[in-house]
C-alpha cells in the first residue's frame, strides 16, 4: 500500500518517520483561504481535508493520503504563520503568560481495492509559555525559525525553553498528532 504524506512540514516528515519510513511525500498546493462561517475546530478540519483531497485527485492506486493542518488559538484568535518579523513578536507577546491551545487535524484517504474510506479528526493541546521579554522574544525571531510556523514557535527546539507546560499531545503541538494516525494506519497497513 502507498503512503502519501501531503505536506512540505519537515516536522510532519520527522513525526512520520517514527511511524513508518515506508511513505512518500508529495507537497499539497490546494488553496488555504479560510472559509467564513466555520467553527476553528471546522476549519481546521477542512484544511486537512483539502489537502489531503488534492493529493489523493493527483494520484491513483491503492494508497493512504495523509493531510495535516495545525492552528494556534487563544481567546479565539488564530495565529498562524506570521507575516514577518514583527508579527512574529507581536504573536509571542500575545501568546505568552496563561495558556493557548494548539489544535492538529489529521485527513486520512484510502483507497484500497476499488474501496474509498475517509478519516477525519483533530487533537487539542493546550500550551503554557512563560513570560518572555522583549530580548528574548528578539533573540528567538533572530534564529529564524519563527516565520514558517503556526504561532511564531516550535515547541520541539530551542524554543521549548520557554514552554512551562502542556496539557495534551506533544505531537499535536509538533503538527501531527501521530496517537491518532497510528490508530488509523495500524488498520490499513
Amino acid at each position: 500500500m502507498r503512503i502519501i504524506l501531503a505536506s512540505k512540514s519537515p516536522r510532519r516528515k520527522e513525526l512520520m518517520n517514527l511511524l513508518t519510513k515506508n511513505y512518500e511525500v508529495i507537497v499539497s498546493d490546494a488553496d488555504e483561504t479560510h472559509e467564513e462561517g466555520l467553527t476553528i475546530d471546522e476549519e481546521s478540519k477542512r484544511l486537512a481535508y483539502i489537502k489531503a483531497k488534492k493529493v489523493f485527485e493527483e494520484t491513483s492506486g491503492d494508497r493512504i493520503v495523509i493531510g495535516s493542518d495545525t492552528m494556534v488559538i487563544k481567546n479565539n484568535k488564530v495565529y498562524e504563520k506570521p507575516k514577518d518579523e514583527q508579527d512574529a513578536k507581536i504573536m509571542l507577546q500575545e501568546l505568552q503568560g496563561g495558556n493557548h491551545q494548539v489544535i492538529t487535524s489529521i485527513c486520512v484517504l484510502v483507497e484500497n481495492n476499488g474501496k474509498y474510506e475517509e478519516f477525519i479528526d483533530y487533537d487539542k493541546t493546550n500550551v503554557y509559555i512563560k513570560n518572555m521579554n522583549n530580548e528574548e522574544i528578539d533573540k528567538w525571531i533572530q534564529i529564524g525559525d519563527s516565520l514558517d510556523k503556526a504561532g511564531a514557535y516550535a515547541i520541539q527546539g530551542e524554543f521549548g525553553m520557554f514552554v512551562e507546560k502542556i496539557d495534551g499531545n506533544y505531537t499535536t503541538v509538533v503538527g501531527l498528532p501521530i496517537h491518532k494516525l497510528y490508530d488509523i494506519l495500524k488498520k490499513h497497513i
